[in-house]
């Protein structure tokens, strides 16, 4: 590593450098940088766990030590001496670590797994005018072995689980909850400990690194949640590491979050180097497929917060850190979690932006779920609600979000949100889910919104999947799987999603009647026509076509297999301009047809 460079904050891969490397013939190499300490010292299992002093030579602040008897699986800590006394501390740029509450990094052969999905790497892109429908979840809760507090399987003992469960709801990726190590379980990874390290509560890196090459010879994709805004103030991680505010602000006015974490201060380029280092090595080693970068507003805001202005030193970092990792992964996805208005978050910075792929869309989703929390009178008055996503959708490259912050907390989950009583919210549900299909934009969905689960998440337990033994719940199910298998049928459905010749309203303007129409276009001019009524009573409606073709029924949101009303036939229509099709709309549902 170039240290000059590493000042500048020009390094991605500072992990290669620093943290514990097994050298070949035998013994580990260990290196740490805290600039500002008095000394420091290491201790582990090689050591009987007494303190052998590290050399800082001719590079102030680089400690290394160079020990024989070390070896892949042994445990270490750094003692560092400062006016903060003798404080022992994880491995910043530590392979692994203990379970939580102990805290020593583990030492881990990088090279220990070898990866088998070629043909998935060469083939990968990163899915603009491709099918990208996210199935969010959380490691520890997706299963559990039975009530026990670390009822946790390994990542490798999942991947079976898991692949057979993604595949049967048509899924394309998977996007899992931050994986690096945090000490608190109720955090759910979002204050991290150990930025270089997969949390061993759920196994080892090797492991992980075995459950995405398995997703990928299935055929799914792998997104990792990133925490690249603070980390967890416990002592012994990066807290004043080396007796001085080395990764977070000096100024208590910055220093923590409101979650009392600490916020990194990237207008120090060593500290730049470390976290985009961090993101880097999770795309290079582990062949993750895209970043969801959390809490990205609280980076470009001080403190979050639009009214105390921009941070114009993290924007930078932002910046340089998703051009560095394009560069270095083109086909990799980069994911903005950004509740702001600040523009260009999509637009590649050479052209001023911040250069991500995609952005959350939370304004479609508050506003949607505000929409259906309405009674059918109410929605009357409020059609923007709906109308109001198409205004700005083309601003950025939005993804559609129904994520796990949707269903926790006291907030209810999705289907809990709807208004009505229990019957009456699952034929709403299921023309939620057609109306987010139909709009333009990426998707994701936490784990439990296909089964239309009516308990908020809860980190210790597995979703309510026996409610499959009732019919509402069972036929949910059925309707979103194949639901999302429509998704991946037809390009009209996502390879114009960012353009606005993909996309046209057909019924707008009968709100009075809850009625709205939406029609999806592909490159070669195929379309797929959506029609609801989000009213609580029967809709007569009148489609007036535009071109001459066939109109085919694809799916309608009242089949009887969905628990609906309406039997399931073959449907071919004669579409004509001037010549309208009439049809009759059952209560809250939707009908998808395919325009040829």
């Amino acid at each position: 590593m170039n240290i000059q460079q590493f000042y500048n904050g020009d390094v991605f891969d500072a992990y290669r450098y620093f943290g514990a490397h097994p050298v070949k013939g035998g013994g580990v190499m260990f290196r740490t940088f805290a600039i500002n300490a008095g000394g420091v010292s290491i201790l582990g299992e090689f050591t009987g766990w007494k303190d052998v002093p590290m050399s800082d030579s001719a590079r102030k602040g680089f400690y290394e030590i160079f020990i024989k008897d070390a070896k892949p699986g042994q445990m270490y800590k750094y003692a560092v001496s400062s006016a903060d006394g003798r404080v022992e501390h994880c491995d910043p740029y530590g392979f692994g670590m203990e379970l939580r509450p102990n805290f020593a990094s583990i030492i881990r052969n990088p090279d220990e797994y070898r990866f088998s999905d070629e043909r998935w790497m060469k083939r990968r892109t990163d899915n603009k005018d491709r099918p990208l429908n996210i199935f969010e979840l959380h490691m520890g809760s997706f299963r559990r072995k039975g009530a026990d507090e670390n009822g946790w399987y390994r990542y490798d003992e999942i991947a079976d689980e898991l692949i057979e469960y993604v595949k049967k709801y048509h899924y394309t990726h998977v996007e899992f909850l931050p994986l690096t190590e945090h000490p608190f379980d109720g955090s759910w990874g979002y204050q991290v400990t150990g930025f270089f390290a997969p949390t061993s509560r759920y196994g080892s890196a090797s492991q992980l690194k075995e459950l995405i090459d398995r997703l990928h010879n299935a055929g799914i994709g792998a997104i990792l949640d990133f925490v690249p805004a603070h980390f967890a103030n416990d002592y012994y991680a990066l807290r004043r590491f080396d007796g001085t505010e080395l990764y977070e602000y000096p100024s208590s006015d910055v220093s923590e979050s409101e979650w009392g974490s600490c916020n990194f201060i990237f207008s120090r380029r060593e500290v730049a180097s470390f976290m985009q280092s961090a993101a880097n090595y999770w795309l290079t080693e582990f062949h993750f497929d895209g970043l969801r970068m959390d809490a990205v507003s609280r980076v470009i805001y001080w403190m979050g917060d639009e009214r105390r202005g921009i941070n114009t030193a993290s924007v930078e970092f932002l910046r340089k850190m998703n051009q560095g990792l394009k560069n270095l992964h083109p086909t990799a996805m980069l994911i903005a979690e950004d509740s702001t208005s600040y523009p260009g978050c999509t637009r590649p910075v050479v052209e001023g932006g911040l250069g991500f792929d995609y952005k959350w869309d939370l304004g479609w989703m508050n506003d949607t779920l505000d929409f259906f929390m309405k009674t059918s009178d109410e929605r009357k008055n409020v059609p923007d609600k709906l109308t109001f996503s198409m205004f700005y959708f083309y601003n950025e490259r939005y993804l559609l979000p129904l994520s796990h912050d949707e269903v926790v907390h006291g907030k209810k989950t999705i289907i809990d949100k709807i208004f009505g009583s229990y019957a009456d919210k699952f034929p709403q549900c299921r023309v939620l889910f057609m109306y987010m299909l139909i709009h333009p934009g990426k998707m994701l969905n936490f784990m439990g919104n296909e089964i239309a689960m009516f308990r908020e998440w809860d980190e210790e337990r597995e979703p309510d999947q026996f409610l499959l033994k009732y019919p509402l719940h069972d036929s949910f199910s059925r309707y979103i799987s194949e639901l999302w298998k429509v998704y991946l049928g037809y390009p009209a459905l996502y390879e114009l999603d960012y353009d606005a010749k993909g996309f046209r309203w057909i019924t707008i303007n009968d709100y009075g009647r809850n009625v709205y129409g939406i029609e999806r276009y592909d490159r070669k001019g195929n379309a797929v026509l959506a029609i609801f009524n989000f009213s609580d009573s029967s809709q007569d409606y009148i489609y007036m076509p535009d071109r001459t073709g066939t109109m085919r029924l694809i799916m309608n949101s009242d089949w009887k297999r969905y628990a609906g009303s309406a039997s399931e036939i073959e449907v071919r229509l004669a579409a004509a301009p001037g010549s309208g099709v009439p049809m009759t709309l059952a209560p809250f549902s939707g009908v998808l047809y395919e325009l040829r």
